[in-house]
């Protein structure tokens, strides 16, 4: 077990986080059980599977848990491009949030391979 507030791919899950709840704020508020439900639940997905995973007692099991953030990470992609697609989301807010997911993809990609 560690403490996953010591990670920093968790570190990098809670800003992605943060930064979607903060940009989804302004989202029509007929999204409110749509779009942003979701998209505040898989980006919070993120790091709360980090952070489950680390409470696990093998590597095994945290390895199971950076999986499944992953798959959240890869659903927020998709929520992200389709927020562009309706224009609630501005360019500069897509690109922003868009190279926060691929960073994030890519650290938690190389944890991932580290665990094996």
């Amino acid at each position: 077990m560690q403490d996953f507030r010591k990670l920093k791919v968790w570190e990098k899950g809670h800003k992605l986080t943060l930064e979607i709840y903060k940009a989804t704020k302004a989202f029509p508020t007929d999204e409110r059980f749509g779009l942003i439900s979701q998209m505040r639940r898989s980006s919070s997905s993120v790091p709360t599977n980090i952070a489950e995973g680390c409470g696990r007692p093998r590597n095994t099991e945290l390895k199971r848990f950076m999986e499944i953030s992953m798959g959240s990470l890869s659903e927020l992609e998709y929520q992200i491009l389709l927020s562009k697609d309706l224009d609630y989301l501005s360019p500069s807010q897509f690109t922003y949030l868009s190279g926060l997911a691929t960073e994030l993809k890519k650290m938690l990609s190389s944890f991932i391979v580290k665990l094996r």
